[in-house]
């Protein structure tokens, strides 16, 4: 796991939760992560579509909102 707890639960408190496990920072940093990679695959072939071999911000932006 890449991403560290506290900030996801600043995340998570944010969002309105009173006190939050550390179990439940835990499987949201694990769902981000797993998302965030996805983003990067597409990302990634746009790039490489684009006769590019930098992800540039753009790409990121297209392959989230798919």
């Amino acid at each position: 796991m890449e991403l560290t707890i506290a900030p996801i639960k600043k995340l998570i408190k944010k969002a309105g939760a009173k006190r939050v496990s550390d179990d439940a920072a835990i499987e949201l940093a694990k769902i981000m992560e797993q998302k965030a990679v996805e983003i990067c695959v597409k990302a990634g072939r746009l790039a490489k579509y684009s006769n590019r071999k930098t992800v540039m911000k753009k790409d990121i932006k297209l392959a989230a909102k798919e």
